[in-house]
């Protein structure tokens, strides 16, 4: 005779009954205990953009290598100039993840006091140089920098270490004006000076998502926003070069000496690719129709050679980041972070949105990159070293710290794997 069986459940356990789709079950409980893991959002976070960097890596080597044999260089040359400063910000990212939040808390303000004496030496004889009418660059020798995407981060932590000491008193319109839109005033004035609207227009996003984040009220949001269109519209009709841009984008014919001829080409690229595109390194744009394919317009390339898959895949991958980093400002109990974290998205996130709607034709030409797609070295690096702060925030949610202590390291993960293997 046998021994009874105790159908009864353990403890812990949920009874399901047959036949209801257990196994799908399980995997959304899996799924939903990943989201609410502390460690999500670094992981999240550093893949979507770890993703986008190889993406960014790939196109630049596909857009970049026409131009580069034509120029007398390698066909690499663009690819491997991108490569390095990839691994030139790397370790930026890598050191910046690991500092702990007070100390970039310290850094806020020598920061951004060291980035526009950084900016003013654009304008010094011999050190600074541009292009298309933008003075934004300091050159010397083979060396060149673009101090405005030093001040957008150094911006991103001075208003966190602002505005999380004074929020609350943020209802108040002369504390929420003081220090702030002086000092904003002259990070972006700094960056005007030197006629670059578009990254300017980037950094007033990046002021926007810190006070949003911060509580700022909604009323002086709609006093700012009319104040900023005002100034905009102000900055475009003085500049013919700006004029004849918004024109051209508002005309409905185009011709190859307008300022339209960049947008009608990258509109061809994308109508090429279709929904598969036509093949990676086959585009046609990248053969000297398209300028600044490798640049400012290689979402138009990427859409040629990757088709709609690639565009709605590089979409998804930003709005990861952009849920990774909402995620750390829901969950974090320092304001430092959550104000920082709301700059930094804003920053990327809507810079990339702009450069879409560049492409596509929904704005005039601008002339801000694809953040970790487009070639260029100093966004680069500034973008994966924001990407760092961020992840630093991440690590130090609730919970974060005693979750990435209790899992192995990555050497004891890869003993463990070979040990298994030779047994």
């Amino acid at each position: 005779m046998s021994a009874p069986t105790d159908a009864r459940p353990q403890r812990g356990a949920t009874a399901l009954p047959p036949g209801s789709g257990a196994p799908a079950l399980v995997r959304a409980r899996g799924l939903i205990g990943h989201w609410n893991s502390p460690v999500a959002s670094s992981y999240l976070l550093a893949g979507a953009a770890g993703l986008l960097l190889v993406i960014g890596l790939v196109m630049v080597l596909s857009s970049s290598s026409v131009e580069s044999v034509d120029a007398g260089r390698s066909p690499y040359a663009g690819f491997l100039s991108q490569l390095q400063y990839a691994l030139l910000g790397l370790p930026v990212l890598v050191l910046l993840s690991r500092a702990p939040v007070r100390l970039l808390r310290r850094l806020a303000w020598p920061a951004l006091a060291g980035a526009v004496v950084f900016q003013l030496l654009v304008f010094v004889p011999g050190l600074g140089c541009g292009a298309g009418g933008n003075l934004n660059w300091v050159c010397v020798g083979g060396f060149s920098a673009q101090p405005s995407e030093a001040i957008k981060l150094a911006l991103a932590l001075w208003l966190g270490a602002v505005l999380a000491r004074k929020q609350h008193l943020l209802g108040d319109w002369r504390h929420a004006a003081v220090p702030v839109v002086p000092v904003v005033a002259v990070a972006v004035g700094v960056v005007l000076v030197g006629h670059d609207l578009g990254t300017a227009l980037v950094m007033l996003l990046l002021v926007a998502g810190a006070l949003f984040v911060a509580g700022l009220p909604l009323r002086f949001f709609a006093v700012a926003g009319l104040a900023g269109a005002g100034l905009a519209a102000a900055l475009a009709l003085t500049s013919a070069n700006r004029v004849e841009r918004i024109t051209s984008w508002l005309s409905d014919t185009c011709d190859t000496s307008g300022a339209c001829y960049q947008t009608l080409h990258g509109g061809y690229g994308l109508a090429t690719g279709g929904l598969l595109g036509v093949g990676l390194g086959s585009s046609r744009e990248k053969w000297s129709y398209l300028p600044e394919a490798h640049n400012d317009f290689i979402f138009a390339i990427l859409g040629e050679e990757l088709g709609l898959v690639g565009t709605v895949l590089v979409l998804v991958l930003i709005g990861l980041m952009a849920v990774a980093m909402l995620r750390v400002v829901r969950r974090h109990p320092d304001p430092f972070a959550q104000v920082v974290t709301g700059a930094v998205m804003a920053w990327i996130v809507g810079q990339a949105l702009v450069n879409i709607a560049v492409v596509v034709g929904l704005a005039p030409v601008i002339g801000v990159p694809l953040p970790l797609v487009s070639a260029g070295g100093s966004a680069l690096i500034m973008t994966m070293a924001a990407i760092g702060v961020v992840l630093a925030f991440a690590r130090t949610e609730p919970g974060a710290a005693e979750a990435l202590a209790a899992r192995p390291s990555v050497v004891r993960r890869s003993l463990a794997v070979v040990g298994r293997v030779r047994g």
